[in-house]
């Protein structure tokens, strides 16, 4: 159960970093309150996770899942770059992420 947590608070890491792009600084109030309850919804499963999992392993997926989702949408949503290598290092983020799950199924 553990890592089911942890995915859903990588995924609340994407809500509220996407999100933060269209406060403009906190300056309008949707985007601004959904930012704040995306926040306090990836902090909880967050916690929930790291009950089961090292906080070195919850806490290095989250922040994977949340680079690797908001690179993604940054993209798609507002055209970021493509370039080749920076495909390739978000690759390697996510081998990083598959490494960690699998070393820790291992012990």
């Amino acid at each position: 159960m553990a890592w089911i947590y942890l995915f859903i608070a990588g995924i609340f890491e994407v809500v509220w970093a996407i999100s933060l792009k269209y406060t403009h600084g906190f300056t309008r109030f949707y985007p601004s309150l959904l930012t704040l309850a995306g926040m306090v919804v990836s902090f909880y499963f967050l916690s929930q996770a790291t009950k089961q999992l090292p906080i070195g392993t919850a806490y290095a997926v989250w922040t994977g899942i949340g680079v690797l989702g908001t690179a993604i949408l940054g993209i798609i949503l507002f055209h970021e770059s493509r370039h080749w290598l920076r495909l390739l290092f978000l690759c390697m983020i996510l081998t990083g992420i598959a490494g960690l799950k699998l070393a820790s199924a291992s012990q």
